[in-house]
């Protein structure tokens, strides 16, 4: 694993004050040494454009600084999709500030730069490059700038067209392949078209070119991510699902072991045939991203989205019948505006009769320029607070019951390391666990063991809150 310095989002973590712009004002236009060092906060689609401009540096003869304070240049990709992302980036930049060597040069870029500039200005002037989210390639041109600037252009969104060097900073087993960009959506909640544009579609060829490339370099676990995979090629007059699908036949026709993960896939784009593919080829992972946000029709029409209640829960059970050890993820938003307490307790009970494998709940974040932010009936705070809680509560009584259902089984796991507490245990993840956002397989008995990033058998023994706990066999 390339020894890229990441941060996983805390969307509930505290806000922290801000440092006094005045103690930021010293200008650094000498600088010395190659040493890189990236800060990559929020989403897989952003991990990937930070391991594009990684490759882009080593490739011109930079090096990788793993500890922060050691490095002379420090690349931080922001995230701006919330207000909690916001702050996550705004506390990551003042904490970076604080802790870099003076002479250490630092470049901010992403979703926020493209949105926010004028407020990380204004707040940190001891930024010395501000760069585009779209403008992934300038990275060279801002590392190298011998003095403060930014390149802010009117691309929101950046999509590989060619021979670009990507160094990945994940453990090499497993990869994420970006497919499009942007969104054709309007969720009255969202912000992403506006901030990442409209949907842009890779072509197929540069996609398995790609896909062959990582297969070549020994993933075995490929990612495939978008912001709403069932619309990939619907800006190019694709209709329904039908260039995901030739896309998905295409990979599959290549003649190699591995997995696929479909990650973000609405349900009214779950169709027969994409079942029926999943089930055709195990090489597809038995496991689905599905946002439904919600379940009661008034708020989900609310929230314009094109699934109804009775949508929802006939594609879950078609899902559950005809793919049996399906896993099933989502996303539910508590506290959206004009959402009753009943309207809450039919989302409670609605994750109790229908249980789910893995579920993010959300606090409706009111975000300025969203059809959402101008609604009446807006929540209040401490009452979104407590659904929030109960939700979470109700949930996770849901997988407790869903792991037991996983004791006895024996599955492949990935053992991808030692656990991160002590080398008497090892980690790992079957087909039904994401990185980064899933539980994963705690290994008490790892001695059969050789090499890490392959997989094993692994009877499951126990479960632990959202981990399974298993033995190699």
């Amino acid at each position: 694993m390339l020894p890229m310095y990441k941060q996983k989002s805390k969307s509930e973590e505290q806000p922290s004050k801000q440092p006094d712009p005045k103690g930021e004002s010293t200008l650094h236009f000498d600088f010395e040494g190659n040493k890189i060092n990236f800060i990559s906060l929020g989403c897989p689609r952003n991990l990937v454009d930070s391991e594009v401009m990684l490759g882009i540096l080593l490739k011109a003869g930079y090096e990788v600084a793993p500890i922060l304070e050691e490095a002379d240049y420090i690349v931080i990709n922001t995230c701006g999709f919330l207000e909690a992302s916001r702050q996550e980036s705004m506390n990551t930049v003042h904490e970076t500030l604080a802790q870099r060597k003076k002479t250490a040069k630092l470049i901010v870029t992403g979703c926020m730069v493209q949105t926010h500039s004028d407020h990380l200005k204004e707040t940190f002037p001891g930024i010395d490059y501000l760069l585009g989210s779209g403008d992934v390639e300038g990275i060279l041109d801002a590392v190298q700038s011998t003095q403060k600037g930014q390149r802010i252009t009117s691309a929101r969104s950046y999509l590989e067209a060619g021979e670009v060097p990507r160094r990945l900073s994940t453990p090499k087993h497993y990869a994420y392949l970006k497919i499009a960009e942007g969104c054709r959506k309007r969720c009255a909640y969202c912000v992403i078209p506006t901030i990442k544009g409209p949907l842009k579609s890779k072509s197929q060829e540069q996609i398995l070119k790609e896909f062959q490339l990582l297969l070549n370099q020994g993933v075995q676990e490929v990612i495939l991510i978008a912001q709403d995979l069932g619309d990939y090629g619907k800006d190019k007059g694709s209709k329904n699902l039908t260039a995901l699908l030739d896309l998905l036949k295409a990979m599959l026709a290549i003649d190699k072991p591995f997995w696929l993960r479909l990650l973000y896939l609405y349900p009214d784009e779950i169709t027969d045939e994409l079942i029926a593919l999943m089930k055709s080829d195990k090489r597809i992972c038995p496991y689905l991203d599905m946002p439904i946000q919600h379940i009661n029709n008034q708020i989900l029409k609310s929230m314009r989205r094109l699934t109804s209640k009775e949508d929802i829960i006939a594609i879950i059970t078609k899902l559950r019948r005809e793919i049996p050890e399906i896993v099933i993820r989502t996303s539910l938003i508590v506290g959206f505006p004009g959402e009753t307490k009943e309207q809450f307790e039919e989302l409670t009970q609605f994750v109790k009769d229908y249980p789910l494998d893995n579920v993010g709940v959300f606090k409706f974040s009111r975000e300025p320029g969203s059809h959402a932010y101008d609604l009446p009936d807006q929540i209040p705070e401490e009452v979104k607070m407590e659904r929030y809680h109960r939700l979470m509560q109700a949930q996770q009584k849901v997988v407790k019951k869903q792991q037991k259902k996983m004791i006895g089984k024996k599955v492949p796991v990935f053992v991808e390391g030692y656990h991160p507490g002590t080398q008497l245990l090892m980690v790992g993840r079957h087909y039904g666990q994401c990185p980064d956002i899933d539980g994963q397989v705690i290994i008490n008995d790892g001695r059969k063991v050789k090499a890490f990033g392959q997989l094993y058998t692994v009877e499951i023994t126990d479960s632990a809150d959202y981990d399974l706990i298993g033995r190699v066999i």
